[in-house]
């Protein structure tokens, strides 16, 4: 008989679950949430399920709610531009992507910090594309060198025409999200039939569904796309200072969330998560600390009580570049969700409180993710793995350099990093004591040097600037 050791973590039991959810359909049914779109208003006024205390402020019914949960998908079919089933969100391990928005660039060589251009767009996401490991790519940051009112366009443009993975979307002008699914339309067809982009949206804490978000949640709905909502907190600022009443009320957000979708299009696949960060009043910084990845835990448990996808935090926006200060929220992060239901992390990379993104993060956490994947997958326990004949056969003293099962698995037992290379004290001194961090920023570096474009590139640009110029 076969058997598996798996490590694993988990944070809520059934009962606490149940608790939680409680919790969140009294947030609705009592306190409820502002919504600012008419269009929104009017799908929540027509279901029936919803009362108005005020013009703006809806109160949603826990039959709606579990109406709802019901109607949602479990899984997610996410495809890459070529039409191929890239993986299945909500039955599959966890994945990761790299992003997001950030405002600056981070060089991996001097750390200079300069405003994102269309080239690091371009560049950001051919890296995205090479690393195996990350299976989405999100906008990655917003463009600075082109006009305003095109920007997101232009970004959109990179990102289809310089991968070929997934793309997960987040618009920064509100008016141009329909522009860009037109452009991707324009450029690779319905969007729906095997959907590779996946739109990005965030209501605003505390229960505020505002009209950017209505908005753009019933044209991604229309359009038959899978989306995901995420509510981004700060502790004690704009939620709950404790843990139990941030995931009340966070939880609560994306139940609002998951019913105006449903109401719009009932079946629309939709992603849920949160980004539980905390505040601190001294320096006015947002940040990760070990609560709000007990809360990614959680609120993913949650998820799959309800059969639903999930898409949790990614460990980014800490230090100030590749540096130990990143280094142990990434570990911390990619681990646990490794271990937990943790579904997608898709905004690695960005540093400097998420202002800046670093493609030597990049780089370095793809060494995590290899690791803590390799963690989370454990070890098989059986007759064939312990191998009690070859143990006999050797005995005591036995050499098993040489052995057939040693020969036969030595290439596969044990991860090798492309990075930082397994020195002998001799050979590092020898070599001059380098430090990780110059291997890692060199590695780095030599990747953006040898990086390629997909072969339909140019054809990508040259019809995209075109529709950009005659549309925008």
């Amino acid at each position: 008989m076969t058997d598996h050791v798996r490590p694993t973590i988990a944070v809520l039991t059934d009962e606490q679950i149940a608790q939680v959810h409680r919790y969140s359909l009294r947030i609705l049914s009592e306190v409820g949430v502002r919504v600012d779109s008419e269009r929104a208003r009017h799908v929540l006024a027509r279901s029936g399920g919803a009362s108005f205390a005020g013009p703006e402020r809806v109160r949603l019914d826990p039959e709606l709610v579990e109406w709802s949960i019901e109607r949602a998908p479990a899984t997610v079919d996410i495809y890459n531009r070529r039409g191929e089933l890239a993986f299945r969100l909500g039955e599959d391990r966890t994945r990761f992507g790299i992003g997001v928005t950030s405002l600056y660039y981070q060089d991996p060589l001097t750390d200079e910090v300069i405003p994102f251009a269309r080239r690091h767009m371009r560049d950001m996401v051919r890296l995205g594309q090479a690393l195996p490991l990350y299976d989405v790519i999100s906008t990655i940051g917003i463009i600075q060198d082109v006009p305003t009112r095109v920007a997101d366009l232009y970004a959109v443009l990179e990102m289809v025409a310089n991968a070929v993975k997934p793309l997960v979307i987040l618009i920064s002008e509100e008016r141009a999200f329909p522009q860009a699914l037109d452009l991707l339309e324009h450029l690779c067809g319905d969007l729906a039939t095997q959907p590779f982009v996946i739109p990005y949206f965030n209501p605003v804490t505390p229960l505020i569904i505002n009209q950017g978000t209505g908005d753009k949640v019933l044209e991604a709905a229309a359009r038959g796309l899978p989306l995901i909502y995420s509510s981004y907190s700060m502790a004690g600022a704009s939620a709950p200072i404790t843990p139990a009443g941030m995931l009340a009320l966070l939880n609560a957000e994306l139940l609002a969330g998951l019913a105006l979708c449903q109401l719009a299009r009932e079946g629309t696949p939709v992603i849920l998560g949160i980004l539980p960060n905390y505040f601190d009043m001294r320096t006015m910084v947002s940040f990760y600390d070990p609560p709000s990845m007990v809360l990614n835990l959680a609120c993913a448990e949650m998820m799959a009580h309800y059969g639903l996808p999930h898409c949790g935090t990614s460990g980014s926006g800490t230090g100030w570049g590749p540096d130990l200060l990143a280094a142990g929220t990434y570990w911390m992060n990619q681990l646990t969700s490794c271990l937990g239901k943790v579904g997608l992390c898709p905004f690695i990379g960005d540093t400097l409180n998420s202002k800046a993104f670093a493609p030597a993060n990049v780089v370095y956490v793809h060494e995590i993710i290899e690791q803590a994947l390799r963690f989370a997958e454990g070890f098989p326990l059986d007759d064939e793995a312990v191998a009690l004949d070859e143990i006999g056969r050797l005995g005591p003293g036995g050499n098993y350099l040489a052995s057939p099962q040693t020969l036969r698995l030595f290439r596969r037992a044990y991860l090798e990093s492309a990075v930082f290379p397994r020195w002998t004290m001799e050979r590092w001194l020898a070599e001059g004591r380098p430090r990780a961090d110059v291997l890692l920023r060199r590695h780095t570096a030599d990747l953006l040097e040898a990086l390629t474009a997909p072969e339909d590139h140019d054809d990508l640009i040259e019809r995209g600037e075109a529709w950009i110029m005659a549309h925008a």
